[in-house]
């Protein structure tokens, strides 16, 4: 019996959800540039939800 290799441990699970609407055309240009650029949209957002986040983090005290 092979032992299992140890999971990578996530630092900060993801465990919400953020739904939007977005206009269709727009989304499918959105994800085929991600395709492009070998990255997915959702990385992408949570990319710039972290850099927004960030950039008005002293705004906001």
């Amino acid at each position: 019996m092979v032992p299992a290799l140890p999971t990578k441990k996530r630092k900060h699970k993801k465990d919400s959800q953020l739904i939007i609407r977005i206009n269709g055309l727009e989304r499918n240009r959105f994800i085929d540039l991600c395709n492009d650029l070998d990255t997915s949209a959702a990385r992408e957002i949570r990319r710039f939800i972290r850099d927004f986040m960030q950039k008005h983090a002293d705004k906001s005290d």
